[in-house]
Parts: C-alpha cells; structure tokens; sequence
C-alpha cells in the first residue's frame, strides 16, 4: 500500500524525531514544532492506543483519558486497519 503522507517533508522531519535522543529533547523539540493541544492530543491518542490493545473497554478509557467514543473508535481503526505503527511501539516497549 503507498503512504499517503511520504514526501521529502516528511522524510525530513522522520528524520529529525530519528535524531532525538532523551524525552528532553522530545519535549523540546515537539514543543517548539506543535501546539500544545497538538501534543496533547497525539499523547492521548497513543495512551488510548495502548488501552486498546490491552483490551480496555470504551467507557474506561474514557474515563482514564478523557477521549471521546469518536477518537477511541478513530483508534481502533487505524489498530485494526492501520500500517501496523502502534504494534511496533507496543511490542518494542515490553
């Protein structure tokens, strides 16, 4: 399947996350690229993601993050639609 979002900008900017090196410079740098709700709601996303794959049902990952049903149901798509992005990181963290 080709990439909807490949190009030189995003190879660009891959690259520059590829180089952060501490959850300092993560700060750093995403706090100067993004907004603050930008952040916040690609972390909650990714928090939502997990719960997801821990089998956490709606109204609690409501209740521990905040998501609405729309984004928890956005997430389990893209888990069980997606490229596969949110196991790698999963897998890798354990």
């Amino acid at each position: 399947m080709e990439s909807k979002i490949k190009d030189g900008n995003t190879d660009f900017l891959f690259d520059c996350v590829l180089k952060l090196k501490t959850r300092e410079e993560c700060y750093a740098f995403f706090e100067d690229l993004c907004t603050i709700p930008e952040i916040k709601a690609m972390a909650q996303r990714a928090v939502v993601a997990k719960l997801l794959s821990e089998k956490t049902v709606y109204n609690d990952i409501v209740a521990k993050t905040g998501a609405s049903t729309a984004t928890i149901s956005r997430v389990n798509r893209s888990l069980s639609y997606g490229t596969g992005g949110y196991s790698v990181i999963f897998d890798r963290q354990e």
